[in-house]
């Protein structure tokens, strides 16, 4: 007895019929919601440009946001509903109704991919192109919330939830990117997705409506209910199969992404190699490694791909590239050595041809220097001109080099005393004695 109390309080907990609203508004609810015409029907086209938009430019918030304002919830429980209470008229509306948003939205949403500039499949596009097992969950228990928010007094804000949970927009979205694009792979790929929703949600519908007993609304005899029954469970098996094989491949694909990047951390470093770079292939279950440092031999090679079976990786192909090694640094260095010194011996002789270049310029201009400088000692100088030349004489084997200085002397002139003065005068400015002046009118 004294464990009663307790289980009989646990139960009133879960009890859900404690807050089950009356059946007329129940019915009344989800065959309000099934209607698409005017407001709904814009309301639907609008919510699936929206996420066209948001996959076009791979933004969450975008997409989100559609879901929010979507209406595709309203048939879907309206057929798991029906089907609950043996409402054959409601179910064929509720699907002449589904058939009729599906087709708008395709239409909206390949219209969309059809005429816009871009189209890159971004990563939520393509997360919507591979359902698993884990997509057929969420839609089963994202369709009880929603059902068991609908059936309930305090309706809440779950069906906003729901919608983004179960994600029923997207897939359309990108099955009209399928569409538009010719990419049919993804047009199926997102087409199943949303048969998965739709389905789970239908289902989920159902067995709350049933969980719930709501009550059946037309006369049905035992062997009509065991064909519903059967389409059921045929619609159940064809659409949970496939699901279940994805599922199988996710898991296998995220255990093998999982022992291989074990395997690389064990094989950062192999006797003086370091590893650069990483890549792993699940689909092919390929391993590319990068090394760095000396050159890997062919038993190191072996040796680093038979570690891969002490991570459950025995069918792991194991590709090898070879990075920097030591010994091109090496050849580089002496390389990079010998241009540098090839570059030192040009600046040189650049730097020596400048200097020529730059001694022809001063000499050049020397004359007019000179001209400045006597000017001021002999205003009688009045004008200069100055070169070099070579004078050769007889016994000698090299010609001497001789500084040539003409002077223009005005009417005054100069006396010999002062001729002997700028002579002296310009051996020291010039500093050689291999000089000749020349004193001219």
């Amino acid at each position: 007895m004294k464990y009663n109390k307790p289980l009989r309080r646990l139960l009133r907990l879960i009890n859900l019929q404690s807050d089950l609203d009356e059946y007329e508004n129940i019915h009344e609810t989800i065959e309000r919601e099934l209607v698409f015409k005017g407001t709904n029907l814009w309301i639907l086209v609008f919510a699936i440009l929206v996420a066209s938009v948001g996959l076009n430019m791979n933004s969450t918030a975008v997409i989100i946001g559609a879901m929010l304002i979507s209406p595709l919830m309203g048939p879907i429980n309206g057929m798991g509903y029906s089907i609950a209470t043996y409402d054959f008229p409601l179910f064929r509306q509720a699907v002449k109704n589904y058939t009729f948003a599906v087709g708008a939205s395709l239409i909206a949403s390949t219209a969309y991919f059809a005429i816009t500039p871009i189209s890159t499949a971004h990563s939520e596009l393509l997360a919507r192109t591979s359902p698993t097992i884990y997509d057929v969950l969420i839609a089963f228990f994202g369709g009880m919330a929603g059902i068991v928010a609908i059936t309930s007094k305090k309706k809440g804000n779950v069906i906003p939830g729901v919608a983004i949970a179960t994600a029923l927009m997207p897939p359309l979205c990108t099955a009209g990117y399928g569409l538009a694009t010719g990419q049919f792979i993804y047009f199926f790929g997102a087409l199943y997705l949303f048969t998965i929703n739709t389905v789970f949600i239908a289902i989920s519908a159902l067995i709350i409506s049933q969980i719930l007993r709501l009550p059946i609304r037309s006369l049905v005899d035992e062997g009509q209910k065991k064909r519903i029954n059967r389409m059921i469970t045929f619609v159940l098996t064809l659409v949970l199969i496939p699901s279940i094989y994805f599922g199988y491949n996710l898991v296998q694909k995220e255990n093998f992404l999982e022992s291989a990047g074990k395997y690389v951390e064990s094989i950062n470093v192999v006797e003086g190699n370091y590893l650069l770079r990483n890549d792993i292939d699940p689909k092919t279950r390929t391993i590319r490694l990068v090394y760095g440092g000396s050159s890997l031999t062919e038993d190191q090679k072996e040796e680093i791909t038979a570690r891969a079976d002490d991570f459950s990786l025995e069918d792991v192909n194991v590709e090898f590239r070879q990075g920097f090694s030591y010994t091109d640094i090496a050849l580089k260095n002496t390389e990079v050595e010998t241009l540098k010194g090839e570059i030192n011996r040009l600046n040189l002789v650049i730097r020596e041809r400048n200097a020529t270049l730059t001694s022809i310029a001063e000499k050049q201009e020397r004359g007019g220097q000179l001209l400045s400088e006597l000017a001021i000692l002999y205003p009688q100088i009045t004008g200069v001109s100055y070169s070099e030349t070579l004078s050769y004489a007889q016994g000698k084997q090299s010609p001497d080099t001789l500084a040539m200085v003409v002077l223009t002397l005005g009417k005054k002139g100069l006396r010999d005393q002062e001729k002997e003065q700028v002579h002296r005068w310009l051996v020291t400015r010039l500093e050689t004695d291999s000089i000749r002046v020349v004193f001219g009118q």
